[in-house]
């Protein structure tokens, strides 16, 4: 009798260790509360083939989409993962790159998420996705399109940080300023 329920309390305590451990992995990524139908970080066995819209000519991969219950509906919602501090203001390619994934989850699943978050290492930002975002980043993906095709590209040095970690560097003889 005392083995059983020696056995019956430790299993208890185990599956209490387990919860709390999946909660403080869910907290540490800052992902809301819903199901994780898709992930492309390794912490879940969710990953799947990157998400591609032929309408929009964009592919990409979300670290997570969360599908959350709003108002009666099912929204399903890209987190994108950074590992640096929230920068201040926001980093608009980091930006641009939810917004991308917003437009990806629109064609796959025939919904248009209200927001994608940014999770930095020390915030967690939502990011409505709006009109002239959606189309800011529909500009910015024909644009890139168009210069796919060019001859010739003006370069950009105006990005020291760039200049100076960029692998072209020694033959291009422009100075990082």
């Amino acid at each position: 009798m005392f083995f059983l329920f020696f056995t019956a309390l430790l299993l208890l305590l185990v599956s209490l260790a387990l919860l709390w451990l999946a909660r403080r992995t869910r907290t540490e990524t800052g992902l809301p509360a819903g199901e994780v139908i898709y992930s492309d970080t390794g912490q879940w066995q969710l990953v799947d083939a990157p998400l591609i819209s032929r309408r929009y000519g964009l592919v990409g991969k979300p670290d997570y989409l969360v599908q959350v219950q709003a108002r009666g509906r099912t929204l399903t919602i890209p987190v994108e993962v950074k590992s640096r501090r929230r920068p201040t203001p926001v980093a608009e390619p980091h930006i641009l790159q939810l917004a991308v994934y917003c437009l990806l989850v629109e064609e796959k699943f025939g919904a248009t998420p209200p927001y994608g978050l940014l999770r930095y290492a020390d915030a967690t930002v939502k990011i409505p996705f709006t009109g002239p975002l959606r189309t800011q980043v529909l500009h910015i993906a024909e644009a890139i399109r168009r210069n796919q095709r060019a001859i010739d590209l003006p370069r950009n040095h105006t990005d020291a940080t760039r200049c100076a970690h960029c692998g072209y560097r020694q033959g291009c003889g422009a100075q990082a300023l």
